[in-house]
């Protein structure tokens, strides 16, 4: 069984910065999958990012590559995103998941933390 539970989201102007974080409890390995999605307003969830505990393992969704960075603490158990230069595009609630790297789908899922980011 895994935990997950997101903070840092907020209000934020276009062009500014924000970094979520991603509590995780259980038994993870540092070759686990944590990753982070979102979801817009009437809009379905989409992928942004996730890795394993090495860097030269991480993935981005084309519209967040070189604006967004995810990195972890596995001795923290806790996954960040880092997201820069913001667009009102990237509005949403973003959720922390996790999955095994020998399984296709996510099997948990944080609450979500919502960013806005203003014009």
């Amino acid at each position: 069984q895994v935990q997950l539970v997101e903070s840092g989201g907020g209000l934020v102007q276009a062009g500014g910065s924000l970094r979520l974080s991603c509590a995780a409890s259980g038994v993870i390995f540092s070759t686990d999958i944590l990753g982070w999605f979102r979801q817009a307003p009437g809009k379905e969830r989409e992928f942004v990012a996730a890795g394993t505990q090495w860097s030269d393992s991480t993935e981005y969704a084309d519209s967040v590559k070189g604006r967004f960075t995810i990195s972890r603490d596995n001795a923290k158990n806790t996954v960040y995103l880092q997201m820069n230069s913001l667009k009102v595009e990237d509005t949403g609630v973003y959720y922390c998941a996790f999955r095994k790297t020998t399984m296709n789908d996510y099997a948990y899922w944080g609450q979500g933390t919502e960013v806005t980011v203003s014009s």
